[in-house]
């Protein structure tokens, strides 16, 4: 009779076990099958970054950037918002560009500055003149 207690406590752990699993089973998708669609998210217009329009750049758009700074590291386009990443001897600009509105066309809204040598952040006025700077001297 030894083997009905340990026969009796395996079926005792699995009912446990099986108790604890609950819940509904998720079928998997089939390899191939397309993912199932997101909804749309509404609009939200993003807050510019405050301190001014940081010698023009707040609010150009993407031309007008490309016109002022040259040929950027890195045009990184995902969904509306785009990221323009400049470089200079010293110093890595990125501008962040959002619509203002929907279906408007991306205008920077946010700008970021720090030193090449390690990534402290640097003054964003400092860091534009050496880009510019840089830019009229090739």
């Amino acid at each position: 009779m030894p083997e009905s207690p340990r026969l009796f406590a395996a079926c005792a752990t699995l009912a446990l076990l099986s108790a604890c699993a609950g819940g509904t089973a998720v079928p998997l998708p089939s390899p191939g099958a397309s993912p199932a669609p997101r909804p749309a998210e509404p609009f939200r217009a993003p807050r510019p970054q405050p301190g001014g329009d940081l010698a023009g750049v707040m609010g150009a758009d993407t031309r007008a950037l490309y016109a002022r700074f040259g040929e950027p590291r890195i045009d990184l386009v995902e969904g509306d918002a785009r990221k323009l990443q400049f470089s200079g001897d010293a110093c890595v600009l990125d501008i962040y560009l959002y619509p203002l509105t929907q279906g408007g066309a991306p205008v920077a809204t946010h700008v970021e500055a720090r030193l090449r040598q390690g990534g402290t952040e640097t003054s964003r006025e400092a860091c534009i003149a050496e880009i510019e700077r840089a830019r009229d001297t090739r």
